[in-house]
């Protein structure tokens, strides 16, 4: 059986003056901003719902009180349902099987438990920053190429503002690793050719359902906001720990990075009646993702909104099955969920690049999705929700901080609690590989 989901909340005022907080005392080492409501500090929470020495940790925490979320939830969400309902044709015409299904629609082409085809879900996938990842790198160079010859010139009349600007330019031209890899704009091109699932640009329903794009895009960039300011946070706390730790590694991955990944998620109803026993008594990690398979995200850091259920008309209707949706599996193995989370709170979930980039201070945890079971006013239920995926570019090394090792970053104990279809970190990084090398390893795995 699955215990209930306690999981850790920070409102987003509190979150934005832990940031502020950090700024103001990096000279100091102090990170422990007291939150409004209680007597622990923002790393304290960090601390539990993301911690490596915490064994229970859910790797998941609640950004609360976001006042635009309702809103903009209430636009986005119900599209969902209508995507998925368009006709094959229309489907066809948003649909990129040249992206291996990473643009666009995509239903049936991902793989998380074993070799089985996943049809229990819908999926629109667009980068909420940017509408071409291409275009946006070349702009950078030109920017960055144009500001280089000119970062001296000037100074006099306005100092401050131009030191600033040098210090945030030369930040940038020493994150972006493809400057020393990709020589020059036509070699990008035709570097973005051969990988498209990484590079190929957004396609929109223009015609079948153009509302889509300005939702998509809007509740994109607000998740993408929130998810910096919590990155900061994160830095600070890895910081204290690991004195080889650059601090501001999250934080960077999340600002200077274009490339984010969002996904529009429609779950179709089910008549699934799976009982809570196995058939020799025990529990099967399998009867917990019905809907969605047991994984680990695998980029950076995860943005989820709260989950809106439809009835077969696409009403938005309370969810029937109280032990339907979110579950997750902590590092010693607990079974936990389903997770409920306040409209106006978004998710945030650790991915193993953070983990990586981390050294293992902060942990990703598998989780899946159990649909609504078969029984009285369950039946012809779906489910929508709403993830953005921040991640590095493709060229951006996936290094361990100084003094830290593989060991600490893939903990046997952790990969022994695993649900059984869950491929572990060890089998897809290696050292010195790049993010798009780990991202290939990893479609491959699941697709």
């Amino acid at each position: 059986m699955s215990r209930k989901a306690n999981i850790v909340k920070i409102s987003y005022n509190d979150l934005v003056a832990a940031c502020n907080h950090d700024q103001s005392s990096s000279k100091n080492n102090n990170n422990h901003c007291r939150i409004s409501s209680s007597s622990l500090s923002v790393d304290d929470l960090i601390e539990q719902a993301f911690g490596s020495s915490n064994s229970s940790s859910l790797g998941i925490i609640a950004i609360t009180d976001i006042p635009s979320l309702p809103s903009l939830r209430s636009r986005l969400l119900p599209l969902a349902p209508k995507l998925a309902s368009l006709s094959p044709q229309q489907l066809e015409e948003i649909s990129a099987p040249q992206s291996q299904f990473q643009v666009g629609w995509s239903h049936g082409r991902e793989k998380l438990e074993g070799e089985k085809l996943d049809f229990s879900k819908g999926s629109y996938y667009a980068n909420p920053l940017t509408d071409n990842l291409v275009e946006s790198m070349l702009e950078r160079r030109r920017y960055a190429a144009a500001a280089t010859q000119q970062e001296r010139r000037d100074n006099d009349q306005d100092g401050k503002n131009n030191d600033n600007q040098q210090l945030l330019m030369e930040e940038l031209l020493k994150w972006d690793e493809s400057l020393s890899t990709i020589q020059n704009e036509e070699e990008l091109r035709q570097f973005s050719h051969a990988n498209p699932a990484f590079f190929a640009p957004n396609i929109w329903p223009t015609k079948s359902l153009p509302e889509l794009e300005s939702a998509f895009k809007d509740m994109g960039l607000l998740i993408h906001t929130v998810g910096v300011s919590l990155a900061k946070c994160c830095d600070s706390y890895v910081a204290a720990r690991c004195p080889g730790y650059n601090p501001k590694t999250l934080e960077n991955i999340l600002l200077h990075s274009k490339c984010c990944k969002a996904r529009l998620l429609h779950y179709f109803a089910s008549d699934d009646d799976t009982s809570d026993s196995s058939s020799n008594g025990g529990v099967d990690d399998t009867q917990f993702s019905s809907w969605c398979g047991w994984h680990n995200d695998h980029g950076s850091l995860t943005g989820l909104v709260p989950a809106m259920y439809h009835d077969e008309n696409g009403n938005i209707v309370q969810c029937p099955d109280e032990d339907a949706g979110l579950y997750i599996k902590s590092r010693n193995g607990d079974l936990v969920g389903p997770v409920k989370l306040p409209e106006n709170a978004l998710a945030f979930q650790v991915g193993e690049t953070m983990q990586i980039h981390t050294g293992g201070w902060l942990q990703a945890t598998p989780h899946a999705v159990r649909g609504c079971r078969g029984g009285e006013g369950a039946g012809g239920i779906s489910r929508s929700t709403f993830a953005v995926f921040c991640e590095p570019e493709y060229h951006s090394s996936m290094d361990l901080p100084a003094g830290r090792t593989v060991e600490d970053t893939q903990c046997v104990e952790a990969e022994r609690s695993l649900p059984k279809t869950v491929r572990t970190l060890r089998s897809r990084w290696k050292l010195g590989m790049n993010f798009g090398e780990f991202s290939e390893a990893t479609f491959a795995a699941f697709h």
